[in-house]
């Protein structure tokens, strides 16, 4: 079979939807031998990123252009057994799509987006909704969103959940640290936080609670890393660490590749993830195989991917997560029975685990009926739902 996978994504620091589809593509590459596979890629040098059997094709990368033309004109010239693309499909596809959604929060929290941009995903995600053979998602909590906000099969949304990188694993800490320290210009130990700078990941509301923390406990030395795209919400974020009293203790490194990060996560104390709400919180994995304790907040599917070996705590109450980093700061049994729990706990997700369900779903795709009659509900904000 051939198979085509929209890899637009790859070398633009997309963060997430860019890990996920590098990701499977290489674990593609090691465990299907049988199989073509066609990558579509827009970035300049994105080619040199994808495995070296896989043919690869260069698609526009303005929105508009690659799935009003590009992507179907060559998915006709190439002429695959199917399409895989995250979340909107290209117009006119002569085959099945299989689409991962990987949440819906253009749905269920509006208020951090655009009104543009939750426009277009609300009208081009139903589109491909009702077209796509196989919807993948990944975990339970966003397969549960999407059949609330989509009238369609239960049976055809599956969870295939991420995995975190080969490359994220534990290695020396004290090698690790002076790696930081000639990159960030200090020796102190810190807290590591990673995400874009958008409102949904809750840099602000960290800020506050480590501010709070360092007031109430001025022996502790640490300084807040903050690591992630920085955009158009960068300098709300920037004004909440100014006006904390610390800023010289608050830290912004912007995107960081892969390399850096390893160094990051190894180095740090713990790891806080205070997002309001996410579909899988890959960073939550990836702290976890470096052997490092995580805090992550209590919503979303945060609490199904830390299953028991992450600390839980409220992202709306900065006093809340105060008294997580503290305690784990703390305590150091806590802190080390943590580790240990986490490192248990990404051990049981791989992208080659990952790959085979995601290459079953293309096969069932392909002999399955494109369905085209799915009706879009219109999903409830979860601040205005009754509890």
């Amino acid at each position: 079979m051939r198979f085509a996978v929209d890899a637009h994504a790859i070398g633009r620091h997309l963060t997430g939807n860019e890990v996920y589809v590098r990701s499977l593509l290489e674990a593609f590459a090691a465990i299907d031998q049988d199989s073509e596979f066609v990558a579509y890629v827009s970035a300049s040098g994105a080619e040199h990123q994808i495995p070296a059997r896989f043919r690869v094709r260069t698609v526009a990368s303005n929105p508009y252009a690659r799935l009003g033309w590009d992507l179907a004109r060559l998915v006709r010239q190439d002429k695959p057994d199917l399409v895989h693309v995250q979340y909107t499909a290209p117009l006119l596809t002569a085959v099945p799509v299989v689409t991962t959604v990987h949440d819906v929060s253009f749905l269920e929290h509006p208020e951090f987006f655009t009104v543009s941009r939750r426009t277009q995903l609300r009208l081009t995600v139903a589109r491909t909704v009702r077209s796509a053979a196989k919807i993948l998602t990944v975990s339970e909590f966003s397969r549960d969103s999407i059949l609330r906000a989509y009238d369609i099969p239960p049976d055809k949304v599956r969870v295939v959940p991420n995995a975190a990188s080969p490359v994220f694993r534990p290695i020396g800490r004290e090698k690790a640290k002076k790696a930081v320290a000639g990159t960030l210009g200090f020796e102190q130990p810190f807290v590591l936080c990673v995400g874009d700078m958008v409102p949904r990941k809750n840099q602000t509301g960290l800020i506050e609670a480590f501010s709070r923390l360092v007031r109430n406990n001025p022996q502790f030395p640490h300084h807040l890393v903050l690591t992630g795209n920085l955009n158009w919400n960068t300098p709300r974020v920037k004004e909440a660490a100014a006006a904390s009293g610390i800023a010289s203790r608050i830290h912004f490194t912007g995107f960081v590749p892969d390399g850096d990060l390893l160094n990051l996560y190894n180095a740090c104390e713990c790891f806080v993830f205070p997002s309001l709400y996410e579909g899988f919180g890959m960073p939550i994995l990836e702290a976890m195989a470096c052997g490092k304790a995580v805090l992550c907040s209590n919503t979303s599917a945060m609490p199904e991917v830390a299953d028991g070996a992450g600390l839980l705590f409220n992202p709306h109450a900065p006093a809340d997560m105060e008294r997580a980093m503290r305690d784990v700061l703390i305590d150091a049994e806590l802190r080390g029975r943590m580790e240990r729990l986490g490192l248990q706990r990404a051990s049981l997700f791989s992208w080659q685990k990952s790959a085979r369900a995601t290459l079953d779903a293309y096969r069932e795709a392909v002999a399955a009926p494109i369905q085209l009659h799915t009706k879009v509900r219109t999903a409830v904000p979860v601040h205005d739902r009754k509890q």
